[in-house]
Order: C-alpha cells, then structure tokens, then sequence
C-alpha cells in the first residue's frame, strides 16, 4: 500500500509517498508543489495541478493531511485553509477518503512527544526512512504525516481483526 501525506501551503505545498507492507514503511518520493502567481486563484491552480501530477504519477492508496491550527492572523488562517482545500480535493477526485491529523497527534505518533521541535520530527522521519533526502522542510513534515497515517491504518485493521475474531 502506498500512503501519502500532504503538508498544505500556498508557496509551498509539501507531498511525502511511503510503501507500507505489514509493519515495514519505506519511503517511495517527496517533494514540494510551488503555488505560483500573484492571484490567489493562480496559485491555487497551479498548486492543484502540480498535486495531481504526483498523485496520477504514485497513484497513492491512502492519503493524509494535516489540520489547520487557528494562528494569530484570521486572513493567514483562511489562506491556508484554502491551500488545505486543495490538499483534500485531489485525493478525493482520485476516490481517497483523507485522514487528518493534527500536528501534535503527528509528531507524537513519529517522535512520541505532541510537542517536538520541527529537528527532531526530520530526524526520526530520517530513522524510520533511512537514506531519504528531503526536497525542503515541507516535504519532510509531509513524510511524517504519512507515518502517522500509516501508524493509525495499521492500528485500525489491527482493531478490526481483533473485532472479527471474537464475533
């Protein structure tokens, strides 16, 4: 199965594919979306279009995305909520449902503390995918959230099993 997580931004729309065979995850690709243009409407195209590639190209299983945390600006907030849009579109539009997680539920499941410093989500990302080279922060963060959805997949068919033995 492969997974991929989405780290929405307007400039800069991160994208991470991991393959998870049973409890081994290892990293396929990762790389950033650019949202180009000074209209928003562009930047949201292209962010779009760039993201559609990626998924027509790893045609990913399942797919993931981080919440929007609410900021000090409300416009910052709105913007990001639009490039989040995107993220949840294109998986839909390839019949993905999207798991959303929030940032701490992602860096507790990849570091086990909710409130990691940014070096230290990269650094198990790293442990867990060995030899991967990160094509920017946003790549990385989205590397984690597709661990984490990986993580919370294998708990749920886990669960499920479980159910379906004592029925």
């Amino acid at each position: 199965m492969k997974v991929i997580g989405i780290d929405p931004g307007l400039r800069s729309l991160g994208w991470g594919v991991i393959s998870v065979q049973g409890s081994r995850i290892s990293h396929v690709a990762n790389g950033q979306c650019h949202g180009t243009g000074t209209d928003m409407a562009d930047r949201l195209h292209a962010l779009h279009v760039a993201l559609s590639a990626v998924f027509t190209l790893h045609a990913p299983d399942a797919a993931a995305v981080e919440q929007v945390f609410v900021n000090s600006s409300g416009a910052s907030t709105l913007k990001l909520g639009q490039a989040r849009g995107i993220a949840m579109l294109v998986p839909a539009q390839h019949g993905l449902s999207v798991g959303e997680y929030a940032p701490n539920t992602i860096k507790k499941s990849v570091v086990g503390v909710g409130h990691a410093a940014k070096e230290q989500v990269q650094h198990m990302v790293r442990l867990q995918l060995p030899g991967v080279d990160f094509s920017g922060p946003d790549a990385a963060d989205a590397l984690a959230i597709a661990i984490c959805h990986a993580h919370h997949l294998g708990s749920a068919a886990a669960l499920s099993r479980a159910a379906g033995a004592r029925a």
